[in-house]
């Protein structure tokens, strides 16, 4: 068969105010084929994968599916062309059972009515295709990541896909999950279905893969079977070389005295970390793919969820059961989700800052509040009209100065920094980093995970690379390269 089940030419996309995500993308699927696309973060996969999906429309370009050309305007349009999205973070809706869920807005109808009877045989022959051991009338909710991840993939089967597309499928997966999951591809494409296969993971790709494409700074870089390309070949493609020399401003050293000591630390989705310091007036840093338990380590220190550990702070055991306790013993989290999880934005800008230090007070004074979080915000070069103010009218920059002013006025002595820089532009990180390097030069201890390799590269005293739930390798920014970082990255030890 010599037609391509989905062909992607030349496509570009830009963001405003003038953000070029992709420049000069093209691939191309066989049917029956596992095409692996392979990126660093930032590489444009996911603008690519929205445009397959019909979330995003390209500003150039031209893509075909199954030879006929097409101009996909929404989702919708992509289903009915014979694209099926399957995203890392599942869309299905947990209260939902699994039947409604694979035909939820596509149900068989009789006479106006949902065909109850046919929707259940449809969904069953799906499961069964699958290889799925729950029942179609189980709710989503109930199962486990690995048998919704079945659910999806029986619902791209339900409107006979042509392309299965999977984004990060391994995220939340151990290895016999991922293994039956594997089956299912296999399964699916010795009947013509051409699937899509987004990962990091080279051992993944090496396993389920037939071709992979590389794509970088949002061009396509090169397509490779992958029996012919080694991995050594595979890293340099995606990590490129880095020659110019990054600027880190003049700092002084870290003290002795430790603000964290983790010499165990084990907790959800695989967890397992030890012998990590942080020592008191340090920046370290915490680099990694997508899921490699970066937000969950600092989530877990802040006291989120049931973890077995041996951990010090400042000297003194630590093993906060609550946020609260963590809180109270001088622990910050700035999360990744600033607006869902770290400020209430109809509140006015006084109230956000002080939200932390009000639990110290017998009352709330909105005077002493105002007079706390002045000063503070002023020193961050907070840019507001007035203290009162909804906190929802500020830039996304002086809203993460709003988030970390919480921790200031509260004075933590370790501040946990979850992507504190997405979303924010040149001046606005060069302002957080500035005061993360003066909270560090009173005495606090800094643990800040960030995406942006450039960033930590810049900032960090030393760069801690995390790949699947581990810490695996310590690098010294003064002596080790980006590139020795971003391969340690992509493969989780020393190269």
């Amino acid at each position: 068969m010599n037609e391509l089940a989905l062909e992607i030419r030349h496509v570009s996309k830009r963001f405003p105010p003038n953000v070029v995500a992709l420049t000069d993308a093209s691939l191309d699927v066989r049917p029956g084929e596992v095409h692996c696309l392979l990126g660093a973060n930032g590489a444009g996969k996911s603008t690519l994968l929205k445009i397959v999906a019909g979330a995003h429309r390209p500003d150039g370009g031209e893509m075909s599916i199954a030879g006929a050309a097409v101009e996909l305007k929404n989702p919708q349009q992509a289903r009915q062309a014979g694209i099926a999205m399957i995203y890392q973070e599942l869309d299905l809706i947990p209260q939902m059972t699994v039947e409604e869920n694979l035909m939820l807005g596509y149900a068989p109808r009789r006479f106006g009515m949902i065909d109850r009877r046919k929707r259940s045989a449809l969904a069953k022959a799906a499961l069964l295709r699958v290889g799925a051991n729950f029942a179609s009338t189980d709710r989503v909710g109930s199962l486990s990541i690995a048998n919704q991840q079945l659910a999806a993939i029986a619902r791209a089967l339900t409107c006979e896909a042509k392309v299965v597309v999977m984004d990060e499928p391994s995220a939340a997966l151990n290895e016999t999950e991922l293994k039956q999951v594997f089956q299912v591809i296999r399964e699916i494409t010795a009947d013509g279905v051409a699937v899509l296969y987004v990962s990091h993971r080279l051992n993944e790709i090496r396993e389920i893969g037939d071709r992979v494409t590389v794509l970088r700074a949002g061009r396509t870089l090169q397509t490779h079977e992958l029996a012919q390309i080694d991995d050594q070949a595979l890293i340099a493609a995606v990590v490129g070389e880095h020659r110019d020399l990054l600027e880190r401003s003049p700092r002084q050293p870290p003290r002795e005295a430790l603000a964290l000591n983790i010499r165990r630390l084990q907790g959800a989705q695989g967890l397992d970390v030890s012998e990590l310091q942080v020592r008191q007036g340090e920046i370290v840093g915490l680099a990694g793919l997508n899921g490699a338990g970066r937000s969950t380590l600092l989530k877990a220190l802040f006291g989120v969820g049931r973890n077995d550990s041996d951990v010090e702070l400042f000297g003194e055991p630590y093993r906060p059961l609550t946020s609260r306790q963590a809180i109270r013993q001088g622990v910050g989290l700035v999360p990744e989700n600033r607006k869902t999880e770290g400020l209430l934005l109809d509140a006015p800008i006084y109230r956000n800052a002080c939200l932390v230090h009000a639990r110290h007070l017998r009352w709330f004074s909105h005077r002493q509040a105002k007079d706390r979080a002045g000063p503070v915000l002023q020193r961050l070069q907070t840019k507001l009209d007035n203290l009162e103010q909804p906190v929802r009218q500020l830039s996304g920059g002086n809203q993460q100065k709003v988030v970390m002013a919480k921790w200031v006025i509260d004075g933590a002595r370790l501040l946990l920094l979850d992507e504190p820089s997405r979303g924010l532009d040149v001046g606005a990180k060069a302002d957080l980093y500035a005061l993360a390097r003066s909270l560090a030069q009173e005495g606090a201890g800094v643990l800040v995970a960030s995406s942006e390799l450039d960033e930590l590269y810049v900032n960090c005293d030393r760069i801690w690379v995390m790949h699947e739930g581990r810490n695996a390798v310590c690098f010294d920014p003064l002596t080790a390269s980006r590139d020795q970082i971003d391969q340690a990255i992509l493969i989780g030890k020393r190269v």
